[in-house]
């Protein structure tokens, strides 16, 4: 089977393709960047944007199915641009899958469609769509997500979406870099209590849902215009297990603590003189990231492993050890540049 991956020169889309090839398929990875990692692979590489609606038609072609991956994931930025890349270009590759009849369409979403700023303990699928957001993201991913879900079962789409959660591991050029810089820096505390217990995901696990879900998008199955929390089995007490990383890093734990109902005030006056005056660069705090470090975040996977067979191949202590060996071994400095 040959498959289109969006943002497959990226942490999860490198990974889904490396487990396509692995099996015996062949990939088609959509990036805006040159990709020679994965062209030394043997993998099919083309340069192009999801919100230019001719690129993504042509690329659509051939295909028998699509994992959409890219998406612009920041905590801070323009609304347009935001909706362009998260939303409008969702909708060109279903149009793109509309004209060249591809059938199988699996949308990589995040739980930060379903979250506001309270506590979620064990949730699952059925939680529902908050009435407003404290970022442009996860409103723009939500956008995405219901109208994907939508399109099912619509002129032979059959399409579902997944949410992993915190996803990291061997590779990652986002979270956990910005974390480590951040505690390099002292500028990071803990919010809260520090009791939080966060669910997270070994990038090993979340492609693996995503090769299950695309297997199992058949006709009559229940799989089909559904939504899928993706985690490890267990969620983590969240600061413990950063001070857990930062020691075997040999970085100070973090120790210092700042009260939540603070740290939002905060927050909101931050982002307000950022757009009031306004100041460019990512706020050094925002009300959704405070939120998302303060509350406890749980997802149940019952019914990933129900209806897709899902089941972690990777363990959690073998994804941080094995995360730990790869930042230890790349060199921090050379890792954050």
């Amino acid at each position: 089977m040959h498959y289109l991956v969006t943002g497959g020169n990226g942490f999860l889309g490198g990974y889904i393709v490396r487990q396509l090839l692995a099996r015996g398929d062949t990939a088609r990875s959509l990036a805006r960047r040159p990709q020679p990692q994965l062209e030394a692979l043997g993998v099919e590489c083309v340069q192009g944007d999801i919100c230019d609606i001719t690129s993504v038609i042509e690329e659509t072609k051939g295909v028998d199915g699509v994992f959409h991956v890219a998406a612009l994931a920041e905590v801070w930025g323009k609304w347009d641009d935001f909706f362009q890349v998260n939303v409008i270009g969702t909708r060109n590759l279903i149009e793109g899958c509309r004209k060249n009849n591809v059938s199988r369409f699996v949308y990589t979403s995040s739980p930060s469609v379903i979250f506001h700023d309270a506590h979620i303990i064990d949730g699952d699928e059925t939680l529902p769509y908050p009435s407003h957001y404290l970022a442009a993201y996860p409103q723009t991913k939500a956008i995405a997500e219901q109208e994907v879900l939508q399109r099912n079962g619509k002129e032979g789409l059959m399409s579902c979406a997944l949410r992993p959660h915190l996803i990291y591991g061997v590779g990652d050029n986002h979270l956990i870099p910005r974390l480590i810089e951040r505690a390099e820096a002292g500028r990071l505390k803990i919010i809260g209590d520090g009791e939080n217990r966060v669910s997270l995901c070994a990038v090993e696990n979340a492609a693996y849902a995503h090769l299950l879900a695309m297997d199992a998008l058949k006709e009559g199955s229940p799989v089909c215009g559904s939504a899928y929390f993706i985690n490890d089995r267990e969620p983590v007490f969240l600061y413990e297990w950063i001070n857990t990383l930062l020691a075997e890093l040999h970085i100070p734990k973090i120790e210092a603590k700042i009260a939540y109902n603070s740290a939002y005030r905060l927050a909101s006056v931050i982002e307000w003189a950022y757009r009031l005056l306004p100041l460019s660069g990512e706020p050094p705090l925002t009300r959704f990231v405070v939120a998302n470090l303060a509350t406890s975040h749980s997802f149940s996977i019952q019914k990933a492993c129900k209806e897709l067979g899902y089941s972690p191949v990777v363990t959690p202590d073998e994804a941080f050890h094995a995360l730990v060996e790869y930042l230890k071994n790349k060199g921090l400095q050379r890792l954050l540049k």
